[in-house]
């Protein structure tokens, strides 16, 4: 007798559960001078928030240097600044991190702009999803970077544009649909 085939999962809803620690929404330490929330929202292609999704981030620090070994310049030697953030969504599939705003950062394409990369993970889906968050007050940087002027059109790099909160910035998700926010194959 043959074994049945293992049927296929998608990522959640273990990860919403097994993934988050207590502070996992700080990237910078809380409290940091200059330090900003960056919070959204996590919807489905329908419009619904998603209350079982997980939101990671990895970004530079202000100087444009990464806390980690193989950053060229140097891992940053910041205290309080560990550039990786992970939040879980809530039942109105809200999100927030607490960061520092990244610099520039070099790159083989270029000077990048300012930017924080996001990974989304959430039920049904596979595998995640990979996009960033770009600042609304670094227009010039902006218009220079290759990945974001890669996207042809501006109603699209819009999505990865953030807009400006009362404690930093506002970044919300949508993973498919109308307004669909712009993810990378990576």
């Amino acid at each position: 007798m043959t074994a049945p085939t293992t049927p296929s999962q998608t990522v959640g809803p273990y990860l919403h559960i097994g993934l988050p620690w207590p502070d996992g929404p700080f990237a910078a330490a809380e409290g940091a001078p200059g330090g900003v929330w960056i919070r959204g929202v996590l919807t489905d292609g329908a419009g619904a928030p998603v209350g079982d999704g997980l939101v990671e981030t990895w970004q530079a620090d202000p100087d444009g240097r990464f806390d980690h070994p193989d950053d060229p310049r140097g891992a940053v030697a910041r205290p309080g600044f560990r550039g990786f953030g992970r939040c879980p969504t809530d039942a109105e599939g809200r999100f927030a991190v607490y960061t520092l705003k990244p610099g520039p950062v070099p790159s083989h394409l270029g000077t990048e702009a300012p930017h924080i990369d996001v990974s989304v993970f959430a039920r049904g889906m596979l595998n995640r999803t990979v996009t960033r968050i770009y600042f609304p007050d670094e227009p010039e940087a902006n218009a220079a970077d290759p990945v974001l002027c890669s996207i042809a059109s501006a109603s699209a790099r819009a999505t990865l544009v953030a807009e400006p909160a009362e404690d930093g910035y506002r970044f919300d998700i949508r993973l498919q649909g109308e307004g669909e926010t712009v993810f990378f194959n990576v």
